[in-house]
């Protein structure tokens, strides 16, 4: 009984796959198009992991580390460690050539319900909230020149912030061409605004001003040093690559993903961490590490100092880093829950594309609408905190899923194959900073392991469940052609099945079979 639900979303998602290939071959199918080349790739990851944190707040390093020195070692060593977790995405990526990243790994590997959990908490929390955050952050700096003397209202922030969403929403549901666009135009821009604050930190070591850099200062402590600080360093260090393995969640759109995934990954991990150490660098050339601890907006302050009337130049960089931000992760997560409801794991109407657009129009409103309705609690930060931990236990679930793979497929067709010291070596590091959490927050923790496991029952009722009343099917049924005909989406591969149907109404009668089928999602 426990393998036949496991068949049938496996079977599935194969069937799925096949008909999406097929029409592709044959031309008259939908499917994704295959429209990310290696720059747009790049783009996504570069964009994905660079958002304001960068520009506004990178003293949580700081901070714990408890020097200037130390905390340089830590941006140096958590980017080697990120460019280690990716080098095993990587390898997962091409050898299980799925969209959904981690939650199509550890689907494949350790069973339905372990796949389920990731895509519930992603769902649930992870998303909704960061994409909220991003956007409230974006017009926090658009407004704020409107209010010199005090805060934006919060109403306008948040209406700004919909606005926002709703604006690139839309131009994802338009066009893959354009989405990634304006991934690379705004990827682009911050980096040019980064890269300017990289060339000013130059000409201040060049002037003489890196008092902070010498090796007699560098190390020199502003608090005492303490394991559990420096441990926290790390830890904060490491969200501060959080985004690098989003290209995975988009694998089947890109162009020659045997070639692209690793490529982007190998390009795009090294220039954050060039980025990271060397914007902190530039930092410490013009602000003290007590300044750069009082600053909210470390950045800002940086422009203030050195760049005299130009300073406007910061804060419009931090407003269309974050808005590059949320496009990036509207994309990828929009792709995350397409590969779910492909699975059978959320509603069926999330894995349709759209007819001449070819793009997952009903997971992007779902994305989209989830987060609107994050933007209107107030608990969200609390959240973000809860779930964090679990974002991160996934990371490492996957990459030893990586070493069980290796054990159960030996002869599986790998095009990357990478040594197991890799994925040892990584799961290493990310064991010592989960038993960390784990004591220096364990109610934090205990509270977001609760939150992922409420997926349990509703995995056993939505999925596990076969035989679901008839009466519930057919509510789901017609809610999917309804979703249908207001979206003009179809499943991957069916426009050829309707064009042979050689009617309107053959075409209707068509889809609305074929919603049945898929009714028990």
């Amino acid at each position: 009984m426990t393998n036949g639900p496991r068949q049938r979303g496996s079977a599935a998602a194969s069937s799925g796959d096949a008909v999406a290939e097929s029409g592709k071959e044959s031309g008259g199918g939908v499917a994704l198009k295959k429209e990310i080349g290696l720059v747009s790739a790049c783009g996504i990851i570069v964009g994905n992991i660079i958002g304001s944190g960068i520009f506004v707040s990178p003293k949580g390093v700081m901070e714990n580390a408890s020097s200037v020195g130390l905390a340089l070692i830590v941006w140096i060593v958590t980017g080697i460690i990120t460019a280690i977790g990716a080098l095993c995405y990587a390898e997962l990526g091409v050898t299980i050539p799925k969209s959904g990243g981690d939650y199509a790994y550890v689907k494949d590997i350790f069973g339905g319900l372990a796949g389920f959990l990731r895509l519930w908490i992603a769902v649930l929390v992870i998303y909704p909230t960061n994409q909220a955050v991003i956007a409230l952050t974006f017009s926090n700096y658009v407004l704020q020149p409107l209010f010199p003397t005090c805060f934006p209202p919060e109403n306008g922030l948040r209406l700004l912030a919909g606005v926002c969403l709703l604006l690139l929403t839309w131009v994802n549901c338009s066009s893959v061409r354009w989405a990634t666009r304006v991934q690379d135009i705004f990827t682009a821009g911050k980096l040019l605004a980064l890269a300017l604050i990289i060339i000013m930190g130059i000409v201040q070591i060049c002037k003489g001003e890196y008092y902070w850099l010498e090796p007699a200062h560098a190390f020199e402590p502003f608090q005492e040093y303490d394991v559990g600080l420096i441990a926290l360093a790390f830890l904060q260090g490491s969200f501060a690559y959080g985004g690098w393995n989003f290209l995975n969640y988009v694998t089947e759109e890109l162009v020659d993903p045997y070639v692209n995934l690793p490529r982007a990954i190998f390009i795009s991990i090294p220039l954050v961490t060039f980025v990271y150490v060397f914007a902190n660098i530039a930092y410490v050339t013009a602000m003290s590490p007590q300044e750069l601890l009082a600053s909210n907006a470390v950045a800002v302050t940086f422009g203030e100092k050195l760049l005299g009337v130009m300073s406007w130049i910061m804060p419009i960089s931090v407003a269309l880093s974050t808005f590059g931000g949320v496009n990036g992760s509207l994309f990828t997560s929009s792709r995350l829950f397409f590969a779910g409801a492909r699975e059978g794991h959320l509603p069926s109407l999330l894995a349709m594309i759209h007819v001449k657009r070819c793009t997952p129009i009903p997971a992007l409103l779902f994305t989209c609408l989830s987060t609107l309705l994050m933007l209107c609690t107030s608990d969200m930060y609390t959240l973000i905190n809860y779930v964090g931990f679990i974002n991160y236990l996934f990371y490492g679930v996957t990459v030893a899923g990586q070493i069980v793979l290796r054990i159960k497929e030996p002869d599986m067709h790998r095009p990357i194959r990478i040594s197991l010291a890799w994925p040892v070596i990584y799961l290493l590091f990310w064991a010592f900073l989960l038993i960390f959490s784990l004591y220096s927050e364990p109610v934090v923790c205990g509270l977001g392991m609760a939150i992922m496991l409420t997926g349990v029952p509703v995995y056993f009722l939505g999925v596990y469940w076969d035989n679901k009343p008839e009466c519930f099917n057919t509510f789901v049924a017609k809610m999917t052609y309804l979703g249908q005909k207001f979206c003009v989406v179809v499943y991957p591969g069916e426009t050829k099945g309707a064009e042979e149907a050689g009617s309107r109404e053959e075409c209707e009668e068509l889809k609305e079979s074929r919603a049945q089928k898929s009714a028990d999602c």
